[in-house]
């Protein structure tokens, strides 16, 4: 009897469990870049917040830090609420919530100020902390989306409101909502994600020679190279370790050189230009099939210029940054798939200080003609990492893009890219997505350029969360891992020793590298000739077998995330 109840008990969890798998509330990756006439419903119904659109007036909304808030009223009928006549940054509409403890929050809002445009940023008080959610450049006369999220440290009492630097602008805040996931339904929809953006369905049919289906073909696909781009960046002291080549070759399928192809390297004395050591590395890397990315042509920070640029005259930096992009972008042109025309753009502007608003945007149309074959990015820190910084959030990253794009010579959109660094210490994954999602309006690829994780003790977990979380979003095209190896050790995170063993940040790359990839695959054709496989994309060996005839055919296959639609092929035997 005691054997049969505990049967019926496990049987019972094991159905709780594949019912919370199955009715696991699918997530919303819609966001907008857009500034909207009129905002959109709220996502998930508002979730736990009540009144989220605001229909029942200010019913379970209240004023915070003492300021006035008030119902508004469109043209059209749609309420929403207001905070008005504010003196400090925190006085706007908020509402009180229960959170619940390692439990994953989306949050969104709709967003506008009465004049102007203002910085905002959503944050979540709990008991003795305040936590920034995401923000948003909101505008007056249209509606801003502010997509972000946060993890709840514990289960308690927590009040989500909104904050401005700007104190003369109204806050209009609309259609919010804040939506609970748990970690098993978060895992559930990387699950699905990666199903999607990185897996395709494969229908092998084998045929005779005289066109007839096979049934019964051996069929045997093996893996022979990842196709998600995923690597690190190396320094030149890997020309002279076998050690660490033997290393990163059998890892990485693309790189970026950490400092070498940087003008402080490339030309360290003015008109004495060396390109030895960028050379070299690129030859390495052409060796081993690994891609390089361009990194980078400028940098818009004032004490990264070579030290002699600094005291050059306009007429001379003109000359000076003519004779960089010119030299460093012709010589490798053709040879790299990406640059960073101009790195870290929105929190310096060396450039801009120098030349005008419109330096980056000029330096990007002479990339583009320099170099026909290479995306050109953008590459930034903070986007991702810290939802608080107001210098380099999702909406201030894309408006600096689409002022590159519209500028004159600039409207190849297909060869625009976007590249995010990702030096994080403590990473908000559920903010990590919401930005993403926000950043994929600009129909963009993005790449995660120098992804590294602050020391500690847990920084192999974190890094295991956030490369996980990136490579399953379905708009990230690449990941760069920022771990460069040098005798004294690396910028920030190693994933090896000085002996290149592995440290647990390299057991976490190495055990992701082999969970996302397909290993060996065999099996039969059915009567119709078909063998149909779920495979990961990337290169495989194809091998299959005449059940009768004494003859087997080997086959290359490229599963890649081109075409949306499942492939079918056909190998005659």
């Amino acid at each position: 009897m005691g054997r049969a109840c505990l049967f019926l008990s496990l049987l019972w969890v094991a159905m709780l469990s594949a019912a919370r798998v199955v009715q696991s509330l699918p997530y919303d990756y819609s966001s907008s870049s857009e500034c909207l006439p009129e905002p959109l419903e709220p996502q998930y119904g508002g979730g736990i917040l009540r009144n989220a659109n605001f229909s029942a007036g200010l019913q379970g909304w209240s004023s915070f830090g003492y300021g006035a808030i008030e119902e508004g009223l469109s043209a059209s009928g749609n309420s929403y609420g207001v905070a008005r006549n504010r003196t400090r940054p925190y006085q706007s509409v908020s509402q009180k919530v229960y959170l619940q403890n390692d439990t994953h929050y989306t949050l969104s809002a709709w967003l506008q100020v009465s004049n102007g445009s203002a910085d905002i940023r959503a944050v979540v008080k709990t008991n003795g902390d305040f936590i920034h959610a995401g923000g948003v450049e909101a505008r007056s006369g249209c509606w801003s989306i502010l997509k972000g999220g946060l993890t709840a440290p514990a289960s308690g009492s927590a009040e989500l409101y909104f904050e401005s630097n700007t104190t003369t602008v109204d806050i209009w805040v609309d259609n919010v909502s804040l939506q609970p996931f748990s970690r098993e339904e978060w895992a559930a929809h990387h699950h699905a994600a990666i199903k999607s953006a990185r897996k395709k369905t494969v229908r092998l049919r084998a045929r005779d020679s005289s066109g007839k289906p096979v049934p019964g073909a051996q069929v045997r696909i093996e893996h022979v190279r990842n196709g998600f781009p995923l690597g690190s960046a190396m320094s030149a002291e890997i020309l002279q370790s076998p050690a660490y080549q033997r290393w990163f070759t059998s890892r990485f399928t693309v790189t970026t050189f950490e400092n070498e192809m940087k003008w402080y390297s490339t030309e360290q004395v003015q008109g004495r230009e060396d390109y030895s050591v960028p050379d070299a590395m690129l030859r390495f890397a052409k060796s081993h099939g690994i891609a390089v990315r361009g990194h980078n042509v400028f940098w818009d920070q004032p004490s990264q210029q070579p030290s002699w640029v600094r005291s050059l005259s306009y007429q001379q930096l003109q000359q000076a940054t003519a004779r960089r992009i010119k030299s460093v972008m012709s010589r490798y042109a053709g040879q790299v798939i990406a640059w960073d025309v101009v790195n870290e753009n929105l929190h310096f502007n060396f450039f801009e200080n120098k030349f005008g608003w419109d330096a980056s945007a000029e330096f990007y149309r002479k990339a583009h003609q320099l170099d026909a074959q290479a995306l050109m990015s953008m590459n930034e820190y903070n986007t991702l990492e810290w939802p608080g910084d107001p210098m380099a959030g999702p909406s201030k990253y894309l408006g600096k893009l689409f002022q590159i794009k519209k500028f004159p010579g600039n409207t190849n959109d297909a060869r625009m890219a976007i590249g995010l660094e990702g030096h994080f210490s403590v990473p908000s994954i559920p903010y990590i997505r919401a930005a993403l999602d926000t950043m994929s309006k600009a129909n963009a690829p993005i790449w995660l350029t120098e992804i590294d994780v602050a020391p500690g003790p847990n920084q192999a977990h974190y890094l295991e969360q956030i490369l996980r979380e990136v490579y399953a979003h379905p708009a990230v095209h690449g990941i760069i891992l920022w771990t460069a190896r040098h005798p004294q050790g690396c910028y920030v995170m190693c994933l090896t020793d000085s002996n290149f063993r592995n440290l647990p940040t390299g057991d976490v790359v190495d055990k992701l590298i082999a969970e996302w990839k397909t290993h060996s695959h065999a099996g039969v054709a059915d009567a119709d000739g078909y063998y149909e496989a779920e495979l990961f994309h990337g290169d495989y060996k194809v091998t299959v077998s005449h059940p009768v005839a004494n003859s087997t055919v080997v086959q290359s296959l490229s599963v890649d995330r081109e075409t949306d639609t499942d492939s079918e092929y056909t190998i005659h035997v």
